[in-house]
């Protein structure tokens, strides 16, 4: 079989494995015991936590270990969220992209339904990028002035959560404006069109009025760099599986002085921030994929990407008709057009809280980042190096899913996590594809195990598929 569903899960790397294996099996101690099988654990734990800080180039105590990308998300915007409105009781709004993962969408969703906060989506463009424009614009007063945003809307309801007719977000007061936002999320990069932000853009413009930005880099592990002080956001979400380790083990940064609410109640474990016995095999085994992930980075991202580039060219080519879905790598992009160019000058910092100097704290070394970007130009960095995905209008995606695996080519249509839904991708539909032709969609996502016979193998069986629906 050939797997392209690298998006989905990668398989365990040998040498996470063994690393983890002696934490499996003989040091087996709880990390919190105080014995000498204990302290082996614990010493262990925070290895790990230094190695991994080393990686994103963040402080240890800033880094907390959970079960995977979503606790760290929920823990990101809930406990972020819910921080801020404890120390200013006005601060009730959160944002989030229109195409985020289903973590930060439901978080999102559950704090509008159950804590009061009003909870707002940031429009895209065509090819799924956020503007900091529109970013800025709901951190001032023109994100509250009738018919300024037409795109822009409350959260959608959800297949899974809400029935006909009921409200989505369950509490619309509060004013605009920064002084009214607790936190804004963005996720670093698509998990199904494989959109990569302009992250320092977006996180000057989020510093500049004090607002602490999230992001969820669950996909850009191992191919983009994750040095969160070149990405300028306050808090940054990983997960073990994307990179080669076990499923079960993830991670959340949060910057030091960023206010956070623990959401599990327990013994207090990661400094009482997620209380929960230390899983420190998992947290070994993360901290060496994330190191293979880095230093392999450069090469594995050229090799993939050609391979994504030979995939694009072969579907597009074989198939008329057929739509890339997110940004064309083989195209240079123009900043300006497309709404991600960095607001490199900031009119300064709006200090409204002690919170805000630390988050504003970070912004130098993101607009450094930005102007960089903005000079250059993006070009293929627009997309990750591992995804290609398509819409095959006039056919049934899961109909070309099922297909594709009688003949050995494994895919799937879009998030792994939002499995079981017969709706259209929200991705796809923030992005202004119709609905009709978003059910037709399907996802090739590449990994390190990934050859030009797979990529070709592929083509070939996607074309006689789609022609035989089509005939």
């Amino acid at each position: 079989m050939i797997y392209l569903d690298h998006a989905a899960t990668t398989a365990p790397r040998r040498e996470v494995l063994e690393a983890m294996w002696p934490w499996l099996t003989h040091e087996f101690g709880n990390a919190s015991s105080h014995h000498e099988r204990g302290q082996r654990a614990a010493r262990a734990l925070d290895d790990a936590r230094e190695r991994v800080a080393a990686v994103l180039g963040a402080r240890p105590g800033e880094i907390i270990f959970t079960s995977g990308g979503t606790e760290a998300d929920n823990l990101a915007v809930k406990g972020i969220a819910l921080a801020r409105r404890e120390r200013q009781p006005g601060r009730n709004r959160v944002l989030i992209s229109a195409i985020e993962h289903d973590a930060v969408l439901e978080s999102a969703r559950s704090l509008a339904q159950f804590d009061g906060f009003t909870a707002a989506e940031l429009p895209v463009d065509g090819s799924g990028f956020v503007s900091p424009g529109i970013l800025r614009a709901f951190l001032t007063d023109d994100a509250s002035r009738p018919g300024a945003l037409p795109s822009a809307g409350a959260l959608p309801r959800h297949p899974k959560t809400a029935g006909a007719g009921e409200p989505v977000v369950a509490n619309a007061s509060g004013t605009a404006g920064s002084d009214s936002v607790a936190m804004a999320s963005v996720m670093l990069a698509n998990n199904e069109v494989g959109t990569v932000q302009n992250m320092s853009a977006l996180a000057e413009v989020a510093a500049e009025f004090g607002v602490p930005l999230h992001t969820d880099a669950v996909q850009a592990a191992g191919t983009l760099p994750l040095r969160v002080t070149d990405l300028g956001v306050s808090a940054l979400t990983l997960a073990g599986h994307k990179i080669g380790t076990p499923q079960g083990v993830g991670l959340l940064w949060v910057k030091r002085g960023t206010p956070l609410r623990s959401l599990m109640s327990g013994g207090g474990h990661e400094r009482g921030r997620r209380s929960g016995t230390s899983n420190v095999a998992g947290a070994v085994g993360l901290a060496t994929a994330l190191e293979l992930a880095e230093r392999e980075r450069k090469e594995y991202t050229a090799r993939v990407a050609a391979l994504r580039d030979r995939l694009i060219d072969g579907i597009l080519g074989a198939m008329p008709g057929t739509l890339l879905t997110g940004p064309d790598p083989r195209k240079t992009v123009n900043l300006q057009e497309t709404g991600v160019a960095a607001n490199a000058t900031a009119k300064g910092t709006h200090v409204t809280d002690p919170d805000s100097a630390d988050i504003a704290a970070g912004a130098s070394a993101a607009t450094a980042t930005a102007a960089a970007s903005a000079s250059a130009g993006l070009n293929g960095n627009t997309r990750l190096a591992t995804n290609a995905s398509f819409c095959f209008p006039g056919v049934n995606g899961e109909t070309v899913l099922v297909d594709l695996e009688n003949q050995g080519v494994l895919v799937s249509s879009g998030s792994a996590c939002a499995t079981g839904s017969s709706e259209p991708s929200h991705v796809l539909t923030a992005m202004g594809v119709p609905a009709e032709v978003a059910t037709t969609s399907v996802r090739f996502s590449l990994g390190r195990e990934t050859t030009e016979n797979d990529i070709d193998t592929a083509i070939r069986a996607t074309a006689q598929i789609i022609a035989e629906l089509r005939s």
